[in-house]
């Protein structure tokens, strides 16, 4: 089945009066930008934790970020076309967009989020 990008409309409250284009709910814990701690991931949205020694994390849902142009790229894992994604708020590159991958076995990294763990702050209930 095919997912879509787009964030359930429950989970995010938009908003106008606040710096941050969205909003996640205060009861989910969130990744947040470092820099200007704008929401950019629920952690229910992580998909995984084991990409390159564990610098990066990869999500399939994000807000508050902006994607530029795609370029191939030979990564770790091969060659992808892949689009740099920037906080909305402070304008950081917080890491990049999987908008095709080549190999087969990558495939499932299509359409989803890497973002730096230097670039990500946790909020909301960690303990």
């Amino acid at each position: 089945p095919e997912l879509s990008e787009e964030p359930p409309a429950e989970m995010v409250k938009m908003t106008k009066s606040k710096t941050f284009q969205a909003y996640l709910p205060n009861c989910h814990r969130t990744y947040s930008c470092i820099h200007c701690r704008a929401h950019l991931a629920n952690h229910d949205e992580l998909i995984s934790k084991a990409i390159n020694v564990e610098q990066f994390l990869l999500f399939f849902f994000r807000v508050n970020v902006g994607c530029g142009p795609a370029e191939e790229r030979v990564l770790l894992t091969g060659l992808h076309a892949v689009a740099d994604i920037y906080c909305e708020n402070c304008k950081t590159t917080l890491g990049w967009k999987y908008e095709h991958a080549f190999e087969s076995s990558q495939k499932y990294k299509e359409g989803k989020f890497i973002i730096e763990l230097a670039h990500m702050i946790k909020d909301n209930g960690w303990e």
